[in-house]
């Protein structure tokens, strides 16, 4: 089975700030057992302060703040939530990655 786009979407904000996300159906694997391949990522300047991925060997994880951590993936719905919570801290100012 070949990956399967399931979603792509790239938007810039007014101050052009990109939030961009992908999704692909994929096999079921030790590295994909959710049959999912996923970016989410926000860039400012340039930059990813944002990011939640499943690189193989790496498996589901999430960068905030310059610092990486596991993520406990549930579904596309909630990285989504989890996501977009983390972009609204950021612009809030909130970048304390113990909070979470």
């Amino acid at each position: 089975m070949k990956a399967k786009l399931l979603a792509h979407r790239k938007e810039r904000n007014e101050v052009g700030h990109i939030t961009e996300l992908k999704a692909w159906i994929v096999p079921v694997t030790e590295h994909t057992p959710h049959g999912l391949k996923y970016s989410a990522v926000y860039i400012v300047n340039g930059v990813r302060v944002i990011g939640y991925d499943n690189e193989r060997g790496k498996g589901d994880h999430r960068h905030f703040a310059g610092v990486e951590k596991p993520y406990a993936f549930i579904s596309m719905a909630q990285l989504v939530v989890d996501f977009n919570a983390d972009v609204t801290r950021y612009l809030e100012g909130d970048d304390n990655e113990s909070d979470l």
